[in-house]
């Protein structure tokens, strides 16, 4: 069997067993290829359905280009849509791009508190219990300590030293009453595979990943003042992924042009602590 098939067997496996273990489920969906992939997987464990709704954290900061390509997607496949906005922390100007904070601080605010607040639903809601991500443990080095079922506390907060064994396919579903889990289903994917899988399956991606003439592109989405685009000519997937195989992005992290990751110490470890995805 071929190793993409793998591991689209093992995600749709883990979507389901999600599906059936937690009474109110939702798929954070970012935007970005990863959560796209998750999602084009979750269309495929369900028969083109999706059986949950989608969380969008919107900071207002985001590159126009990624909200464009939300809403024709929503539109066109039918989604349940749930945008979260910290619109307090807006008005009051407590964001980065304003000056009034730093870029940990703004990220808490707009992203982590945003999201939490979307997490605990509405007046008269009961919360989500289960919450799908799509983390790579490659990504970044936080998200390696991830399980693929990884129990959070009611505020969402990650005890990294206290997570359950994981041995082969099996997973511990249930927890106790309170417990927030968080689902990885592409927790075992590299970059490539989702190139990969993305160019085999035709999978619709913002335009941002690919150059545009100017020899720049972008590696990783986020919002507009924090993320850079990185020195590539690549125009297409086919030649995104030669430039994976053949290591000509050797030495460049991932997400080098998020620059959040370096305010907090060159990782992500301190906000994922605090609820962040």
């Amino acid at each position: 069997m071929h190793h993409l098939d793998q591991l689209e067997n093992r995600s749709i496996h883990i979507l389901r067993e999600a599906y059936s273990s937690f009474r109110k489920l939702g798929m954070l969906w970012s935007i970005g290829k990863d959560s796209t992939v998750m999602l084009w997987l979750a269309r495929k464990a369900f028969f083109g359905h999706v059986p949950f709704p989608l969380i969008h954290v919107d900071t207002t900061f985001k590159i126009p280009e990624m909200i464009a390509y939300r809403d024709r997607l929503v539109r066109e496949w039918g989604l349940r849509l749930i945008v979260g906005t910290n619109h307090a922390a807006l008005a009051a100007g407590d964001t980065f791009p304003s000056g009034k904070v730093d870029r940990i601080t703004c990220c808490r605010l707009l992203k982590t508190e945003a999201m939490k607040t979307a997490l605990a639903g509405g007046p008269g809601e009961e919360p989500f219990t289960g919450i799908i991500a799509g983390i790579r443990a490659d990504e970044e080095g936080s998200r390696s300590k991830e399980r693929t079922f990884s129990p959070r506390t009611r505020e969402s907060d990650w005890d990294v030293d206290d997570q359950p064994p994981e041995f082969w396919n099996q997973y511990k579903t249930d927890f106790a009453p309170g417990t927030h889990v968080r689902i990885h289903p592409l927790l075992d994917w590299t970059e490539l595979d989702i190139w990969e899988y993305i160019g085999r399956e035709g999978i619709p991606t913002v335009s941002l990943y690919y150059d545009q003439g100017d020899g720049r592109r972008y590696r990783s989405l986020g919002c507009h003042p924090c993320t850079t685009p990185i020195e590539s000519t690549a125009k297409n997937v086919q030649e995104i992924i030669a430039e994976l195989s053949t290591g000509k992005l050797s030495g460049i992290a991932e997400r080098s042009g998020r620059a959040q990751d370096k305010d907090d110490a060159g990782g992500l470890e301190t906000l994922r602590r605090d609820g962040y995805m």
